[in-house]
């Protein structure tokens, strides 16, 4: 009989490969508009993106797996304090599994050669003018984040379990760009996850959830 965290990874895997990781990102954004995109959006989606990447964590606990998440040092410029996948910018002659696995390094103490990539989403835009691609890789259980406080003030884990439960989380909208979005909120232990974080974990389980795939 398998394990508990290899049905999981099986799982994982089988949701990733039915997914489509190349949709316009473009298109992605325009899905999440309520009512009719504004001439301020058109114009910005025109524009180059800087591209991003995240490592969307899975830590084989033996109660199930757990996704890593890191809160922002609060001294930092842009988002501080806000809840964060572990990623950010990739360097000249990367792509997005070695960027991800780059940040997530640095910011944690995650060492690559201990992560199994298990695929990935498509990528997402965001307000601050990144593409972000969302790259999940399964952790070795005996993992435990370092994190670097230049860069991170915390990091904690939140049971996937909790997050497939649909009264941990919330589904609304907020404005950018004169233009209405769909926008998604999860909460644990205190904890509210919002904006691109929100999103990525949304499209996360809507892909894994095996009601819809």
């Amino acid at each position: 009989m398998a394990s508990k965290g290899e049905g999981w990874r099986r799982r994982i895997r089988r949701g990733l490969a039915g997914h489509a990781a190349d949709v316009d990102p473009n298109a992605a954004l325009l899905a999440n508009v309520v009512g009719a995109p504004s001439a301020e959006l058109r114009s910005r989606l025109l524009e180059p993106s800087r591209q991003a990447a995240v490592l969307v964590g899975l830590i084989g606990r033996a109660d199930g797996p757990t996704v890593l998440l890191t809160e922002r040092a609060e001294h930092l410029e842009h988002h501080p304090g806000q809840i964060s996948l572990p990623g950010g910018r990739l360097a000249d002659g990367e792509d997005a599994v070695a960027a991800a696995l780059r940040e997530a390094h640095e910011e944690v103490g995650l060492e690559p050669g201990r992560v199994e990539i298990l695929g990935r989403l498509a990528p997402q835009l965001t307000g601050t003018g990144f593409c972000v691609t969302p790259v999940v890789g399964w952790l070795a259980v005996a993992f435990e984040p370092r994190p670097d406080p230049a860069e991170v003030r915390s990091a904690f884990e939140v049971p996937l379990e909790h997050l497939l439960v649909p009264n941990n989380r919330s589904l609304g909208t907020r404005t950018r760009w004169g233009t209405r979005f769909v926008s998604h909120e999860f909460y644990f232990e205190g904890h509210r996850i919002w904006g691109a974080t929100a999103a990525i974990l949304a499209r996360f389980i809507e892909v894994i959830d095996e009601k819809t795939i």
